[in-house]
């Protein structure tokens, strides 16, 4: 089917979450090691790879996994660092 889906939309918007979040970093408007900066990343990304399950491209499957396998990483970081009092 040639149309626009749902998995389209979804991939779209996840897109869209990655570049948004991306310009806010750019724009100093979040941190880079901040949960909301990897929390938006994952999000994206995870998006992204839902719409890969209708149509599977294998370079983007790749760099989305790595991509939410990072974002994963900076979020667990922000819950396990110790406080420093």
């Amino acid at each position: 089917m040639l149309g626009y889906e749902i998995h389209d939309l979804v991939g779209n918007v996840g897109v869209l979450c990655i570049l948004v979040t991306y310009l806010l970093l750019q724009i100093e408007r979040i941190e880079p090691t901040s949960l909301i900066f990897s929390g938006l990343n994952a999000l994206g990304a995870g998006m992204v790879l839902f719409s890969l399950m209708e149509e599977f491209n294998l370079s983007a499957f790749i760099i989305e996994s790595a991509w939410l396998t990072i974002s994963v990483f900076g979020i667990a970081r922000q819950f396990f660092k110790a406080d420093v009092v």
